[in-house]
């Protein structure tokens, strides 16, 4: 028996929880993962935006493939399915929130960290990776051992509910949108801008994503008024920054993607495109993506934004927006996904970087639910 890691988000454990709980669901990429988990297997069950463990599910039968609405009433995304027999499965007021004493000191991706860093994330990044054994039992044990004894742990219903997105109807199919809400915070930041630590923090993301692309092969390009600052913090020579793109775009699209914060390419194509965010309020960078897909609908790269661990949810809220999730080409939370810092200089501490593709990058991004 192994244990494997079963992300839910509001949205799909309120709809797992008021199903008869018997399918568990995931997302066409992940048919690879799923092809080899096997009967007898269990889920551990973690409910993201509210960092809870809320069930575990024996995997009865599986994997096969079934759009039949579950997860939402319509285009439910999560076909590659498994039949399963639901151990446990806890009330959001009864799940075991990760950062609890007795989680937190037993986990072994989580003890010895400090509660507020983000160190710990790699291991709950995507569903259906393989949970350390003990980890599992743990886990295990703790969930049903819940079931029965149901302890409560309060929570807040106007801020549990913020979390919860919202569907709508385009004219090809439905997707998930949500509306934020701007605090007063966000609003003084906004006004205030950067100051001068951010902005140094910001260039060495920056640099740091530029290096990594440079040691797969890639040419790198940056805006021409970061560029210096940039060559100067890389740890490679800085040979591979372009001085002139070498695409063939009308004027609008090529000054949108000379803004961009960092472009890998091979040849003549843009491979992979990134905007470093570090405001609280977050909005140029994912604009300038929603941009450049609104201008060269064709165009097929994969986007990510990068930013603190911290404003993970926010980067997620801010992409699933309407006006990103109602683009022509299709919404922009289905090409862009999310980079936290810690994750990027975990990949950036890889040996043999050189003889590495850039879809090594994909194992270190996040989508959003």
């Amino acid at each position: 028996m192994a244990y494997y890691l079963n992300l839910f988000s509001p949205e799909t454990y309120e709809a797992f929880g008021q199903s008869e709980r018997c399918i568990s669901g995931f997302r066409p990429t992940q048919r690879k993962a799923a092809s080899k988990i096997v009967p007898g297997d269990r889920f551990i069950c973690y409910l993201t935006r509210l960092s809870r463990w809320v069930g575990v599910l024996e995997v009865v039968k599986g994997p096969f493939e079934d759009d039949t609405p579950i997860f939402y009433k319509e285009d439910d995304p999560f076909i590659v399915r498994f039949e399963v027999r639901a151990l446990a499965w806890l009330e959001k007021e009864n799940a075991i929130p990760i950062r609890e004493d007795k989680v937190w000191n037993a986990l072994s991706f989580t003890q010895g960290h400090d509660r507020g860093t983000n160190k710990w994330t790699g291991k709950l990044r995507k569903s259906l990776g393989l949970m350390d054994e003990k980890d599992g039992a743990f886990l295990d044990s703790l969930v049903i051992g819940q079931a029965n004894n149901g302890q409560t742990f309060e929570i807040n219903e106007k801020e549990y509910k913020k979390l919860v997105n919202h569907r709508v109807r385009r004219i090809d199919r439905v997707v998930s949108v949500s509306v934020p809400e701007e605090s007063e915070s966000e609003q003084a930041v906004e006004k205030s801008g950067l100051d001068g630590e951010q902005i140094r923090d910001s260039l060495k993301v920056q640099a740091l994503i530029a290096d990594v692309g440079s040691k797969m092969g890639h040419k790198i390009w940056v805006p021409r008024n970061d560029r210096a600052k940039v060559q100067y913090l890389m740890s490679e020579s800085g040979s591979s920054l372009l001085n002139t793109l070498p695409l063939n775009y009308n004027d609008t699209t090529l000054k949108t993607i000379e803004q961009i914060d960092v472009l890998w390419l091979k040849g003549r194509a843009i491979v992979r495109a990134f905007e470093v965010e570090h405001t609280t309020a977050i909005y140029s960078g994912i604009l300038r993506m929603a941009d450049l897909l609104a201008l060269q609908p064709n165009m097929d790269i994969k986007l990510h934004i990068v930013a603190p661990y911290e404003r993970r949810e926010k980067v997620f809220t801010e992409i699933r927006r309407p006006v990103f999730s109602l683009l022509d080409r299709g919404p922009l939370a289905e090409c862009c996904t999310f980079i936290s810092y810690d994750s990027l200089r975990e990949l950036a501490d890889q040996h043999h970087l050189v003889h590495f593709s850039d879809t090594v990058l994909d194992e270190y991004t996040e989508e959003a639910d």
